[in-house]
């Protein structure tokens, strides 16, 4: 085996429990991939992968955008990503920290990474809705999910900093974490930048819609004004995005959507997540923003609800009263069920399938 002296800090500790050497933690992560509940089954499968003497780490994309694949990613990668972490949040040696993601897929992953790089002393729970309500625990860092934040506004005084990833942090979230002393940041990244290269601060005084990155990232735009990304510290190669973005700097951005995604009715350029987020205050059942064909517009606005009792759909005319003329729907669908990912993202692609066969 090769020398992991640079992949387990010595102040390393998995609830309480404190490791003497590799071979120790070794035997530990076993003992929990044999005998564990689900969640810790994997916990214990990736330390064993993470100890192993090979150089990278298969990781699943959450399949949100496309099939969901597997990628190798470099153990040195992913150990500078940590770093550069805990450079930017000055979460260092000895930091308290939650993992509540699922470990299957990159977010959790990396939780558990910097943890054992940086030697924090890390708190393990299962990825439920409402984690921090179950523990009287204080956390100095933890990352969630929208929905597990939703569930944990009240204790999130236990919480010093809190990054938030997996989905679009909506509007009416947004004015919630107002009023918490915590500092919240949404994040961007994906599986390919081993999670976030930058992050927003949401709440307080320093709120803004400006993404920073995060040290050793540098981001440019291409033709289509979508992100490209220079982070040679993850990625040898230069990544390039399907994100439209309003470039502010070689360190900064404004998200504006997915040009896969983007609706061009009458001439006019409509970011449907920039939609979604006005309207989140307004339609509390999950929904999306997409088009059709539209023989005068080209496209046209149409808004699609998940429903699963088949009620037929509130007047939402004050929540498009917030939206100019070309953006608000000019119909409205319901689905008794949306396709999701193994993440929780709706599967955009799958319902606008799903709508033109029974239309």
């Amino acid at each position: 085996m090769k020398t992991t002296s640079h992949i387990l800090h010595p102040s390393f500790t998995f609830n309480g429990l404190q490791f003497e050497s590799v071979e120790e933690l070794l035997h530990f992560s076993k003992e929990l991939a044999f005998e564990g509940d689900d969640y810790e089954v994997s916990i214990g499968k990736f330390i064993q992968k993470w100890l192993d003497d090979t150089d990278t780490v298969l990781v699943k994309t959450s399949g949100s955008t496309g099939k969901p694949k597997k990628i190798p990613l470099l153990k040195t990668q992913m150990i500078n990503s940590a770093k550069a972490t805990g450079a930017f949040f000055d979460v260092e040696e000895g930091t308290s920290a939650l993992l509540c993601v699922p470990v299957k897929f990159i977010a959790g992953k990396m939780m558990l990474v910097r943890a054992l790089v940086l030697g924090w002393n890390l708190h393990i729970v299962a990825p439920q809705k409402n984690v921090l309500t179950q523990y009287d625990n204080d956390y100095d860092f933890v990352a969630m999910v929208p929905y597990q934040v939703h569930h944990s506004i009240n204790a999130l005084k236990k919480v010093k900093k809190l990054i938030i990833g997996g989905g679009v942090v909506s509007k009416e979230l947004k004015k919630k974490l107002q009023s918490v002393p915590t500092q919240v940041y949404a994040t961007y990244g994906m599986t390919e930048t081993i999670t976030h290269i930058a992050v927003k601060r949401i709440n307080g005084e320093n709120s803004t819609d400006i993404f920073t990155a995060i040290p050793g990232v540098k981001f440019s735009i291409d033709k289509r004004e979508c992100l490209v990304i220079e982070a040679p510290h993850i990625s040898e190669e230069t990544i390039i995005t399907n994100d439209l973005v309003t470039l502010v700097s070689s360190t900064e951005f404004q998200w504006l959507g997915r040009i896969d995604n983007i609706i061009n009715s009458g001439g006019i350029k409509i970011y449907p997540e920039k939609v979604e987020e006005a309207l989140s205050s307004y339609i509390k059942l999950p929904f999306i923003i997409a088009s059709e064909k539209d023989e005068e517009l080209g496209e046209r606005v149409i808004l699609i609800i998940e429903n699963e009792k088949g009620v037929e759909p509130s007047n939402y005319s004050e929540a498009f009263a917030t939206l100019s003329s070309y953006e608000r729907p000019k119909r409205i669908y319901t689905l008794s069920n949306f396709p999701y990912t193994k993440t929780e993202k709706i599967k955009r692609k799958d319902v606008l399938q799903v709508i033109h066969k029974y239309k």
